[in-house]
């Protein structure tokens, strides 16, 4: 954990740039606290995500993730999802920015967008992953600045260039107790720009750094924030997409919550002219490959 450092954005910007730096140099991984959002939202969306995965599976199916189409939302069983390319020991719920039938992009049926699917109950789940979202997005946005100034830019060069209209992405998860040694998630990185994780006070995700696996335990009030592929590639590799993992050997069901801010769909991210969306639909459908055959292909 003494390698994962703890980061106050309180600070600024310019007063975070330095040590978020070091940090995306160094490990890839770091913690934020004085960002801002009120721990009695996600302390709510951790009581509503509970209530639903209590559930029988037969009611969390009636939002199962093929009633989503190509907005790619919804829930899954555990084992459906495959991080790594072999099942997951977790079941989730899938999010994303919440658009109407007249969004442009929803009319033109682009992949990824649309309405969300929300359980019946507990109702109150709705607007409280919605509240949760917007909260995030501002989040995300400043740790973009602290980056960008310690690229060497301008702190609103992510926002102006990139992430005017980001692609949102939010996930719940739930790892059920396991009497093995399966991984809830195995080794991977994430394919995007920005992760925000939430953790319940169970621990379980472990880092990759220089020096071997490192324990990533909960700190009360804080997110773990790392980079992905997409900003590792956008910073000539200076920054490291650093591989992690998760498991649950608590004996308890363990609650994550991640939340990725990416480029917008149509931000140029290569030389070739390359489009976000197109780098994006080229891995989540790695993901979900049936589902991917039905609504993307």
């Amino acid at each position: 954990m003494a390698e994962v450092q703890v980061i106050d954005l309180s600070k600024g910007p310019e007063g975070v740039a330095g040590e978020i730096d070091a940090a995306c140099r160094e490990v890839g991984f770091f913690y934020i606290v004085g960002h801002g959002v009120d721990p009695a939202l996600l302390a709510r969306l951790d009581e509503l995500a509970r209530d639903f995965f209590a559930l029988p599976e037969e009611e969390k199916a009636q939002i199962e993730m093929r009633r989503g189409g190509r907005a790619w939302r919804g829930w899954f069983p555990v084992g459906g999802e495959l991080t790594s390319g072999t099942p997951d020991l977790k079941e989730g719920i899938y999010f994303g920015a919440e658009l109407g039938a007249d969004h442009p992009r929803v009319a033109d049926g682009t992949p990824l967008h649309g309405a969300n699917l929300f359980p019946r109950r507990p109702a109150a789940l709705r607007d409280a992953v919605l509240a949760y979202m917007d909260a995030l997005v501002g989040v995300g946005q400043q740790v973009l600045r602290g980056i960008a100034v310690g690229l060497g830019h301008d702190a609103g060069f992510f926002e102006r260039e990139l992430t005017a209209d980001p692609l949102v992405l939010f996930r719940i998860f739930h790892y059920p107790p396991s009497a093995d040694t399966s991984w809830g998630v195995g080794e991977h990185t994430d394919y995007g720009l920005l992760t925000l994780l939430a953790q319940d006070e169970h621990g379980g995700l472990q880092v990759h750094s220089t020096s071997g696996w490192v324990d990533t335990p909960p700190i009360p009030g804080s997110f773990v924030c790392n980079i992905g592929d997409m900003l590792e590639r956008l910073s000539g590799g200076a920054y490291r997409s650093t591989p992690h993992r998760v498991r649950n050997t608590t004996g308890a069901g363990r609650l994550s919550f991640p939340f990725f801010l990416d480029p917008s769909w149509d931000a140029v991210v290569d030389d070739n002219g390359g489009t976000y969306g197109d780098y994006i639909l080229g891995k989540v459908t790695k993901v979900f490959p049936e589902l991917a055959a039905d609504n993307i292909g």
